[in-house]
């Protein structure tokens, strides 16, 4: 990788780099590249993979949410004569 892929890639981006930030993210990009040829290199033949795959079905079933107003008014945290009370907004 070079300087000037650093550039295309920033002009893709739409974002401004000085040089030494183009030198910083070159180091960066080397070195993720060196990880990921030593990625490719790795033996893997040899190793099986593991699923933990369990049954996960359940019989569907249509439930009604429970909306109501008595419902709504107590889980809300101050209500006064069956109404929702709220901090004053000016």
């Amino acid at each position: 990788m070079e300087i000037k892929d650093i550039e295309k890639l920033a002009e893709l981006a739409k974002i401004e780099l000085n040089n030494e930030e183009k030198e910083g993210l070159l180091k960066d990009m080397d070195g993720i590249l060196d990880y990921v040829k030593q990625i490719k290199e790795a033996e893997v033949d040899d190793i099986k993979p593991i699923y933990n795959i369990k049954n996960v079905w359940r019989e569907d079933k249509e439930e009604e949410p429970d909306f109501s107003h008595d419902f709504i008014v107590k889980q809300f945290p101050d209500s006064q004569d069956g109404f929702l009370k709220v901090k004053k907004i000016l």
